[in-house]
């Protein structure tokens, strides 16, 4: 017998095995001999109300054994002399790309400018300890891209970018949990998400691939509007079928690299602003309504905020980014004489902090002084806001910070509340570095988000600058179908950094769409 139920329960039932187990003998009153097997397929938190549920999807199967979870199996055809692509980067969108590869018989070749996540650990530690960044390995570059030691969320809204589950199953087919197959907001966390992309890495590598870490691109290889390879940090020439630009949204020099040789690159909208961080215990009490904590069931409860302003007669919208509830606050510089900031969980979310991006959306107008740079405007705007953080505080990766309350008021915080940015905070009234089209939105929403969640603003509130890599300021335009430049043939512009993502799994899914649409047109290329 198979029985699939929808179920609404409290917390203690739905998130303790024993007691959920029970339950369900209980309400299909099956007995201790039938030997049921119990498993849920979807979970969901409903704390709208004043009492919080939890909805649940459950499969039973009785004298029946269950089907696997999940359809992806790890067998990968062995490619080591196939024709060979080139992926610019080993985040999510160039792994998932060259594992998409892979399973349509060609050879990805991978060049990431970073370490691999082992060996990036060590410059995790000297920014966060001795404040020294390392331009080529930090929490933006290298094995993983950004995501692997920033969060490892896996929700995304890009239901038509891709398949979501066969991305999710790859994730469990190299280590994940199945957990992530049933939440609806899936996370596995920055703790457990870099042994998930070594595995990835080694289905690479047993396939025929090739990874070459601590590899910069410098150049490319063209021929009368026809991208033939690319050119490494040790003079190597690189030949490929096609070439995936994976980057991610902090790779400058390669937006400079494009505009230098004539590749056309377009100006795209972005937004910047602010960590807010409060202690979890807040949090939970606003979201859960409970009176002193949330107890030993319910997870570290998140937020999702928006609103609009209005500031010299222009609308801006103004957002929650990337929460991470029970997390931490990271230094996410990537140059010298710079402090940008990002959040990361560990898969348990058990940090006594919550923190989340408030950030404002940057219009054409404010991009009008940089006019100079063209495409590359935001760039710089952008940087120059990241440096102005950095003087402000230090000039150290000690950041910028002020409580809410006094952000609000404009004046500097006299004195900071414990946070979780281990480089540690400097109290700056962050008014004397954002611009006005950035800190008066602000100021308008934080307001709002106060009313909207009583108590988001109180004395244990503050702000921690800059927020600034929400997502690339330039995208590198690419035809719909084909997602092949529309002038340089052979250039897949792929993920974040492309402009064609938001986040992990939407990255992902944009790799195996880059992957497929290359092979597609250039697979019976020899090289």
């Amino acid at each position: 017998m198979h029985q699939t139920l929808q179920l609404t329960l409290a917390p203690e039932i739905a998130l303790d095995d024993d007691n959920f187990r029970q339950h369900i003998i209980k309400k299909l009153r099956l007995r201790a001999t039938d030997m049921p097997v119990i498993r849920k397929a979807r979970q969901s938190i409903d704390a709208r109300g004043r009492q919080v549920k939890v909805n649940v999807q459950a499969e039973v199967y009785v004298n029946e054994i269950p089907p696997s979870l999940i359809n992806f199996q790890l067998n990968y055809p062995d490619v080591s002399e196939a024709p060979q692509a080139l992926i610019v980067g080993c985040g999510p969108a160039g792994m998932f790309a060259a594992l998409r590869l892979i399973e349509l018989g060609i050879k990805p070749v991978i060049f990431e400018r970073g370490k691999d996540v082992r060996a990036r650990r060590r410059d995790l530690a000297a920014i966060n300890k001795e404040h020294i960044v390392n331009p080529e390995s930090n929490y933006c570059f290298g094995e993983g891209g950004a995501g692997t030691y920033s969060d490892g969320k896996l929700y995304t809204r890009s239901n038509k970018r891709g398949d979501i589950r066969r991305v999710l199953e790859i994730f469990v087919g190299h280590g994940a949990s199945e957990q992530i197959l049933i939440d609806t907001h899936p996370h596995i966390g920055t703790n457990k998400l870099p042994v998930v992309v070594s595995e990835m890495r080694q289905s690479i590598l047993k396939a025929g691939g090739e990874i070459h870490f601590d590899t910069k691109v410098t150049d490319l290889i063209i021929d009368q509007n026809q991208l033939k390879g690319v050119v490494t940090d040790n003079e190597k020439e690189h030949i490929g079928i096609g070439i995936i630009l994976a980057t991610g949204h902090s790779a400058r020099d390669i937006y400079e690299l494009l505009h230098a040789r004539n590749v056309l690159i377009e100006s795209k909208s972005f937004a910047m602003g602010v960590r807010i961080e409060h202690p979890q215990n807040t949090i939970d009490k606003i979201q859960y309504h409970c009176e002193t904590d949330r107890g030993p069931y319910l997870p570290a409860a998140s937020y999702s905020l928006v609103t609009q302003t209005r500031y010299k007669g222009i609308q801006r919208g103004v957002f929650s980014f990337c929460m991470c509830p029970g997390g931490f606050i990271v230094p996410a510089a990537t140059a010298a004489g710079e402090v940008v900031v990002n959040g990361m969980s560990p898969s348990r979310r058990d940090s006594p902090f919550a923190n989340s991006g408030i950030v404002v959306a940057i219009e054409e107008t404010d991009l009008l002084p940089y006019k100079e740079f063209g495409p590359m405007a935001g760039l710089h705007y952008q940087k120059e806001i990241e440096q102005a953080a950095c003087k402000f505080a230090g000039a150290t990766q000690t950041a910028p910070a002020q409580l809410a309350t006094d952000f609000i008021k404009g004046k500097v915080s006299s004195q900071l509340r414990e946070t979780s940015y281990q480089p540690g905070l400097q109290s700056v009234d962050l008014q004397e570095f954002l611009p006005a089209e950035i800190a008066f939105p602000l100021r308008e929403a934080l307001t709002d988000f106060g009313q909207k969640m009583k108590g988001y603003i109180l004395g244990d509130a503050q702000l921690i600058g800059v927020e600034s890599r929400t997502s690339s300021p330039v995208r590198i335009p690419r035809e719909s179908e084909s997602c092949e430049h529309p002038i340089l043939k052979g250039l897949f512009p792929c993920g974040e950094g492309a402009g064609y993502a938001g986040g992990i799994m939407s990255a992902a899914m944009d790799g195996e769409r880059c992957a497929a649409q290359l092979a597609k047109l250039y697979a019976s290329t020899k090289i």
